[in-house]
């Protein structure tokens, strides 16, 4: 898929793949680092995937200057769109910043750029590590 065609995308569309891209991502850290214990699993990864978690991330990255300037266009076009659906269990605001940071996951995965893709979401799992 062409760039310029991703850029164009929907953003809760690409939002919507990015949170289940992030999701894997959190779910393969979490079983590689302790395997067997599913039961504590979905609670751990919660911390990671939740809009409180996300937000706490992206907010970070954009004032390290984590992100490239690309990077924050795609992410700040996504979180000032317009959404028909509201948050059930975030505050409105943090929702709106998780899903800038979604899209940009979604982004990355549809642009086939699986490495950047992969250091956006470490760095987003250490943020909030860090924040304990």
């Amino acid at each position: 898929m062409e760039k310029k065609d991703i850029e164009r995308m929907n953003s809760s569309t690409l939002a919507y793949l990015g949170d289940a891209v992030f999701e894997v991502i959190v779910r393969e850290k979490i079983v590689l680092e302790k395997p067997g214990d599913v039961g504590r699993a979905h609670h751990t990864a919660v911390r990671y995937v939740s809009a409180a978690g996300q937000a706490l991330a992206a907010k970070a990255m954009i004032a390290e200057g984590f992100l490239t300037e690309e990077e924050e266009k795609i992410y700040k076009k996504a979180r000032n769109h317009r959404s028909m659906s509201r948050p059930q269990n975030a505050d409105p605001r943090e929702y709106k910043i998780a899903t800038g940071f979604e899209a940009l996951l979604g982004f990355l995965f549809l642009s086939d750029d699986r490495q950047r893709l992969r250091e956006i979401a470490a760095e987003a799992v250490r943020i909030v590590d860090s924040s304990k």
